[in-house]
């Protein structure tokens, strides 16, 4: 088993930036990919970004290449997302997840991020 827990939400400023945390506990799932996904109100989750453990490949949705940077650090099992220039439609609870075997099977409870306009 894997446990995620993030930290790092919280209120800012159309313009500002965030930094978000996903400390992993439990089993390392190196050779795999930590990912962040997102869920607005009245909206299904969908994908922001995601690493690969191993080689530190990366893959971002469109909406935030170029604004937002996933990295990680294997010593401490903690992966996080770098978020510049957020926009009030950025709001959202993001949400940490660990695949394995190319499949996403560990979520973390999420961190609500709310950006004012």
């Amino acid at each position: 088993q894997v446990q995620l827990v993030e930290a790092g939400g919280g209120l800012v400023q159309a313009g500002g930036s965030l930094r978000l945390s996903c400390a992993a506990s439990g089993r390392t799932f190196s050779g795999n990919y930590m990912g962040w996904f997102r869920q607005a109100p009245g909206k299904e989750r969908e994908f922001v970004a995601q690493i690969s453990w191993s080689s530190g490949n990366t893959h971002y949705a469109d909406s935030v290449k170029g604004r937002f940077t996933i990295s990680r650090d294997n010593a401490k099992n903690t992966g996080y997302l770098q978020m510049n220039s957020l926009k009030p439609e950025d709001t959202a609870v993001y949400i940490c997840a660990a695949a394995q075997s190319s499949i996403w099977t560990y979520w973390g409870q999420g961190t609500q991020v709310t950006v004012s306009s």
